[in-house]
């Protein structure tokens, strides 16, 4: 991590001149076809083997994103001494691997996390995605072993394809945010509007395969495309459940089982999602609740998040994020804002301010956002929060 004042306006500085090219790059685009083809070819190099008489290939799978973030609170909200602000620039995700189809529709992904701040020697974090999966058409998919658990509007995004930095304080809280799990998957799509999914996982917390006896968590998740019936872009409604059957009543912090076990601390969390887009506009909807267990609140939120596309290469989005705990201290802070403010609260807010530029789509993009958080904490044992944040980054996959 480069904590110096120095390192932090030398990386600003370079992430400000390749934010301005990346402007010229997308305009240049939206001007000239050979730019977009350029683009093309490169990535086209991702793809190691192409059958020509069939649906199998063989190419490299991965991700690299890159942020570049300040946050600061009210002076009253630190402990004295404290830092009121935390800046610095690091690496977000690197993800490398293959992913192979062999015909008939069967599909094997292995794709690993990599933590690029830490030194040579110590670069491997765990596996994400290792999975056998069979698909005969659109009507059904099943995967085999790890794979992400996707539930809340968020939560079932993935971080290739986020419209924010990073994913909303409610799924946060309320999502399993290792996300990757070993466990069996099936979903697909009905009628060419039903969407369906569901899964049963092992909450281990294993860094590759694991099926310990740690407990287990289920998923269902129903979708319906009113997109025809409305004559517009995109209009699925989506309903989630997670069930969690890790029971925390009884385990201590020195427990295995319950150290072990990967799942948030909700017997039950339900999300009811929406995606619109009509024309140039948009907005992503989130309600979601979730029922504590012992040591763990319950918790009720919502997401509103509207969006604006100029082109497809500029876009602005804003969002309001709020949250309720029905106990004390039942909320945790958003990931940057940690870093700042370590404790927790009961009723949160943030509004959100965002501008992403569409390099090479969403396969290569720069996003920056700006927002203001508040956090009440009626214990008053701190996790008081009220300030503001900036972050800018590079997202980029393959």
């Amino acid at each position: 991590m480069y904590k110096s004042n120095y390192c932090c306006l030398l990386w600003f500085r370079l992430l400000t001149g390749f934010f301005l090219c990346s402007g010229a790059v997308s305009v240049l685009a939206e001007q000239d076809p050979a730019t977009e083809t350029a683009f093309e070819r490169a990535w086209n190099h991702a793809t190691l083997w192409d059958s020509t008489t069939s649906d199998s290939y063989l190419a490299l799978s991965g991700r690299l994103q890159l942020d570049a973030y300040w946050f600061g609170a009210d002076k009253d909200d630190v402990p004295p001494g404290a830092d009121d602000d935390d800046k610095d620039v690091r690496w977000r995700r690197f993800r490398f691997g293959f992913k192979s189809e062999f015909g008939d529709g069967y599909t094997v992904q292995l794709e690993a996390d990599f933590d690029l701040n830490n030194k040579p020697d110590d670069l491997y974090n765990r596996l994400t995605d290792a999975y056998v999966g069979y698909s005969p058409g659109e009507t059904w998919e099943i995967k085999v072993l790890k794979q992400s658990a996707a539930y809340t509007l968020d939560g079932a995004t993935s971080s290739k394809k986020l419209l924010t930095l990073q994913r909303n304080n409610l799924t946060n809280n309320l999502w399993a945010t290792d996300e990757y799990f070993s466990g069996v998957q099936l979903n697909g799509v009905l009628d060419q509007q039903w969407i369906y999914r569901a899964g049963v996982f092992s909450g281990d917390d294993s860094e590759e395969i694991g099926f310990d006896d740690v407990g287990y968590f289920t998923l269902l998740s129903l979708g319906y495309d009113l997109a025809h019936t409305l004559e517009i872009d995109e209009a699925l409604v989506r309903i989630d459940h997670f069930y969690n059957s890790k029971d925390d009543d009884d385990l201590t912090d020195d427990d295995d089982d319950y150290e072990n076990n990967a799942t948030p601390d909700f017997r039950h969390t339900t999300s009811l999602a929406s995606h619109w887009q009509s024309g140039p506009w948009g907005l992503r909807t989130d309600v979601s609740v979730g029922q504590g267990l012992d040591r763990q609140s319950d918790v009720w939120g919502l997401v509103l998040m509207p969006l604006y596309s100029f082109s497809e290469q500029r876009q602005i989005v804003l969002r309001y994020t709020y949250i309720d705990s029905s106990d004390d201290n039942g909320i945790s802070l958003g990931r940057y804002e940690r870093e700042v403010v370590s404790g927790r609260g009961d009723s949160y807010n943030e509004f959100y301010a965002g501008l992403n530029v569409y390099i090479y789509g969403q396969k290569l993009k720069w996003q920056t956002g700006l927002q203001y958080t508040k956090m009440d904490d009626a214990a008053d044992d701190g996790g008081d929060y009220s300030g503001w944040g900036l972050t800018t980054g590079m997202r980029m996959y393959w």
